[in-house]
Order: structure tokens, then sequence, then C-alpha cells
């Protein structure tokens, strides 16, 4: 089944628009926030397993890194762009991947990624 998925939830993308120019040094001034809300995504939490016995792993077997969103069929997403999940923000790891159209019933596919959390 084609998303947005009825029971999935909303994904925003922070995504900066085109710089207005540059700053005294010559720097680029960071453009306007964009904000662009996804419904019907879901997301699953993604997990890191310790090296056993390292100091990672004191009485815990996993360790939940960030997420992994499939969001609906055609949806635009890029490794410089920011996620707010459940209030989180997050940054996306990695290129986004579109899963096509499935070759059994010819419905598009979700846009899958990972979204790390963002800390410091």
């Amino acid at each position: 089944m084609p998303g947005p998925y009825p029971f999935g939830e909303d994904v925003v993308r922070l995504r900066r628009g085109a710089s207005p120019g540059r700053d005294p040094r010559g720097q680029p001034i960071p453009g306007p926030l964009i904000e662009t809300t996804f419904p019907g995504c879901v997301v699953t939490p993604r997990q890191s397993t310790p090296q056993v016995g390292g100091d990672e792993q004191q009485a815990r077997d996993t360790v939940i890194v960030g997420w992994t969103v499939y969001a609906p069929p055609g949806s635009q997403w890029l490794t410089t762009d920011q996620v707010r999940i459940r209030g989180e923000v997050c940054e996306i790891t990695g290129e986004p991947g579109d899963w096509g159209r499935s070759v059994f019933t010819g419905t598009p596919g979700p846009v899958q990624f990972a979204a790390d959390r963002v800390t410091g």
C-alpha cells in the first residue's frame, strides 16, 4: 500500500532557503528555515548494538541512535535537510533511498532515510 500511511505520523522537513547574500567576511548568510510537514510517515527506532563487554554495554543490549523513516512516494529529501520527529530535531544520515515501483503491483514505494538525533 503506497503512503501516506493511514496510521503513520507527521514528520517535519527543515530545509534552508537560498542565501540572501554574504556577511562582511564574505561568508554566505544562512537562508530562511522552511518547514514542510509530511503526514503519514512510518517512523521506526534504529538501534546500535554495543560491543559485548564494552564500556557502552552497562546492563543493556541496544542503544537507540535515531529513526528510520519511510516517507510517502515522491517526497524529496536531501542529506542537508534536518527533520523534526516527535519533537526532536534530527540530521538525515546517508543518501535517502527511493524504493521506486513494486514490480508485482506497480504501486509506488516509500522514500526511506535514516535520521540521527542532534546532540550538543
